[in-house]
């Protein structure tokens, strides 16, 4: 199970923001995880929830959003979304495929209230 390492990284970077934009309190997350990026999304969201626990994200919001495993022919240079893992260009049937989606992961943004400023802003 590395979504727990995952999700103690995550918390160094809204650690980080925390500490640059004086937030006070998160009540959103949001993640962008490619498909090949082997997380579970249920175990991911569980571990969040431990470890958001007594901080500023205590009952935050994960919402994770899954990038799609997509391709380029480098035959014909067409684009195209790998299903089954079957790495073979629909057009021309070609199998020289570069990826060019599916193994994202990353903080897209949080939605934070600031010290001083109890509106909600974003913070990415």
């Amino acid at each position: 199970m590395h979504e727990i390492t995952l999700v103690t990284g995550l918390f160094e970077i809204i650690n980080r923001e925390v500490a640059a934009r004086g937030i006070e309190s998160i009540s959103k997350v949001r993640l962008k995880v490619g498909e090949l990026a082997a997380v579970e999304p249920m175990t991911l969201a569980a571990c969040f929830e431990v470890v958001a626990e007594g901080t500023v994200a205590s009952g935050a919001q994960l919402e994770i959003e899954t990038v799609p495993l997509t391709g380029r022919c480098r035959g014909c240079a067409s684009g195209f979304r790998i299903v089954g893992f079957r790495f073979q260009c629909p057009d021309c049937g070609g199998g020289d495929v570069e990826l060019s989606g599916g193994r994202e992961l990353y903080l897209e943004s949080l939605e934070a209230i600031c010290k001083g400023d109890h509106n909600e802003a974003t913070a990415a």
